[in-house]
């Protein structure tokens, strides 16, 4: 049982921002432990949460696009499913319901930014875990969560590109020119470090052809922004 006060009431306000009740069944110790990074304790944390939490998330958005899509073959299901539960959707969902102020974490965790995507995500994941297991059904779970994947999940079907632009970008390049883009890749100095969306800056090349360019917290989200750029600019090109 939790039993620090100062605690109970600060997750009691995240369980609220959840849009659930406040006399909702959930177990705090748990969603406590859902909320504690590995930095903290290498036995207390969220490992054995996150690894329920994934599949919970698997399963609810398998159960949600056989609910809005029931028309799309399995193959389509796999392909969105494995965008809308990947790191970064999952760490933009913890962002976008706040709970990153709740959760225990070392200093020497968080003075790396590149990591910051993957303990929002995995912390996500465990708060899932958490609520699943305080009832063992997906009660706690479904009211708040699914608008959330559903909005995800059309996003994906709208885009051809399935978020995978450096993937797309490399398919035209082929396809048109027989030669693949090439992606050169820096630090940003022009913008305050270490967390900003913008610590790197990506050029995109098709030999000497500049394609586009893109920004990102990783050299991978930089080089997918300026891929994005790229087939941005070769769409309005064609049109």
């Amino acid at each position: 049982m939790l039993e620090d006060p100062r605690r109970q009431k600060k997750l009691k306000i995240l369980i609220q921002k959840l849009g659930l009740p406040v006399t909702a069944p959930v177990d705090l110790s748990l969603l406590d432990l859902a909320l504690t990074h590995p930095s903290i304790s290498s036995t207390h944390n969220y490992e054995q949460l996150e690894f329920v939490g994934d599949s919970v998330v698997r399963l609810i958005s398998a159960e949600l696009l056989m609910e809005i899509y029931p028309q799309e073959p399995v193959g389509e299901f796999a392909a969105i499913r494995s965008i809308i539960v990947s790191d970064r959707i999952l760490a933009e969902l913890a962002e976008s319901f706040g709970i990153e102020p709740y959760l225990l974490i070392g200093s020497n965790a968080t003075g790396n930014p590149a990591g910051r995507q993957s303990w929002l995500a995995d912390a996500f994941e465990a708060v899932l875990g958490a609520l699943y297991l305080s009832t063992h059904n997906m009660d706690l779970i479904r009211p708040w969560l699914d608008q959330a994947l559903a909005t995800r999940a059309a996003e994906v079907l709208r885009d051809p590109a399935r978020f995978n632009y450096k993937d797309a970008l490399q398919e035209w390049t082929q396809r048109k020119y027989k030669i693949l883009p090439k992606y050169q890749v820096r630090q940003n100095k022009q913008v305050e470090l270490p967390q900003h969306e913008n610590r790197f800056v990506a050029e995109v090349w098709l030999q000497e052809r500049h394609l586009g360019k893109g920004y990102g917290r990783s050299k991978k989200a930089a080089e997918q922004a300026a891929a994005k750029d790229a087939l941005l600019l070769i769409k309005a090109n064609n049109n």
